[in-house]
């Protein structure tokens, strides 16, 4: 064998793992892959948790709309303000992961006359988020007994 040929062979074995290099990569990885997998789950989860907050709070948002909407509208007025006129979604129609309630607290508060009071509207979304509790967000309004 020439020297050229034994530089190569003693080169080769330069750059090989050996046995005890690979279990020991093994038993780190082992080691380290599930903190680091359930960090990502729980990541994941957090994420949807906080989608579902958000739409929850679009819902509550958009029933608060309808109510204001009809607080101005001619037809209906501010006595429409009723809870009765206002069932409670259970589940929403196109969102069937969520729940929504409507109630009113109405002041008879004389604020030196043109309008009667006020009423605060509160709107309720409840939902179970991805780790299986219970959620809810509730949001408030408040509406007033005048004319335009």
């Amino acid at each position: 064998m020439s020297l050229h040929e034994s530089e190569m062979i003693e080169s080769s074995r330069k750059r090989a793992f050996t046995l005890a290099e690979t279990i020991g990569a093994l038993v780190v990885l082992s080691i380290a892959m599930p903190p680091m997998l359930w960090a990502m789950r729980d990541a994941q989860v957090k994420q949807v948790n906080t989608v579902m907050a958000s739409h929850a709070m679009w819902l509550a948002r958009e029933k608060l709309d309808d109510i204001a909407a009809d607080r101005h509208s001619l037809s209906r007025g501010y006595r429409y303000l009723k809870t009765r006129n206002y069932p409670a979604e259970l589940p929403i129609a196109d969102d069937p992961g969520y729940t929504r309630t409507v109630s009113f607290n109405e002041t008879r508060a004389d604020l030196v006359k043109p309008g009667k009071g006020f009423m605060t509207a509160a709107v309720t979304v409840a939902w179970t988020d991805a780790t299986d509790e219970d959620r809810s967000v509730r949001v408030r309004a408040v509406l007033t007994d005048y004319k335009p």
